[in-house]
């Protein structure tokens, strides 16, 4: 086994200086597979289902602490996985946006205003992988996989609750292609079945409002996990903004394009027609 393991590590998929993402499951694999164990075995001494573990193997899922730690403790591989955990975190969220990636998974509600892709919570597999490879970036593998984990706050005991204003553009841009927006719209209209997330479309005949200098999220807290805060998008890089006078004047904002979009019963009937549009 030891006469693999340079050819193995010599695939550049698995290169740290290429992914750490994909160091991180290939080191798995290569562990897992050392010890006699299936997917389905590890996923069961560790708690989780086969397909994460099939996913984290593949580099399209960021592992949690909790998992590396458990790792290391079922393949006996002395803290190797909590060793490697942090650097993956750090290619996997970029360093100022990782304060806002662990409030969200505390915060009550996360309130957003989108103009140019339906919001990162909301996007099915294919759309983010489209609007990834669409920027060209370098590590788009990465920020894939990073951006589906953040999902898995929809998934948690007592997710928050989501409200969210996309601009009409939102819908008539087909990001990835004609068939996967009609997935993404069917996606979107499917949530909106859910109590806790609610929809609305800001139209284009509202003309000028208070999100024209574009995108941002806010995060509202209990008092005991602190402030609210909110993330707002940059070309190079977001900001994470904490000052109560900031988060107020967004809230404003965000109050204001409430206003102006259509009610949530309207928004889903123009998904809906968009989505039949596409579909012929």
């Amino acid at each position: 086994m030891t006469a693999e393991r340079p050819r193995v590590n010599g695939d550049p998929k698995a290169d740290p200086k290429v992914s750490t993402l994909a160091y991180f499951g290939t080191e798995l694999r290569i562990r897992r597979e050392e010890a006699g164990l299936s997917q389905a075995e590890l996923g069961r001494r560790t708690f989780c289902t086969h397909s994460y573990i099939s996913r984290i193997e593949s580099a399209s899922r960021v592992p949690s602490e909790e998992f590396a730690q458990r790792c290391d403790c079922v393949l006996g591989t002395s803290g190797t996985f909590t060793r490697l955990w942090p650097i993956v975190i750090e290619h996997a969220y970029p360093d100022w946006f990782r304060p806002f990636v662990e409030l969200e998974k505390e915060a009550k509600e996360v309130w957003s205003f989108q103009n140019q892709v339906v919001p990162g919570l909301l996007q099915t597999e294919e759309y983010v992988r489209a609007v990834f490879e669409g920027a060209r970036l370098p590590n788009a593998q990465d920020l894939i996989a990073a951006r589906l984990t953040r999902q898995q706050v929809l998934e948690q005991e007592s997710p928050p609750e989501i409200w969210a204003v996309l601009d009409e553009g939102i819908l008539r841009r087909p990001i990835g292609g004609p068939h996967i927006m009609l997935r993404q719209l069917e996606h979107l209209l499917r949530y909106t079945a859910n109590p806790r997330i609610v929809l609305q479309v800001l139209p284009f005949t509202s003309g000028a409002h208070a999100g024209v200098n574009g995108a941002f999220a806010g995060l509202t807290m209990d008092k005991e996990d602190g402030p609210d805060v909110v993330y707002v998008d940059g070309i190079v890089r977001g900001h994470v903004l904490a000052r109560p006078k900031e988060v107020k004047a967004t809230r404003r904002a965000y109050d204001l394009l409430m206003a102006d979009a259509l009610s949530p019963k309207a928004s889903v009937d123009l998904m809906a027609a968009t989505a039949k549009e596409l579909a012929r």
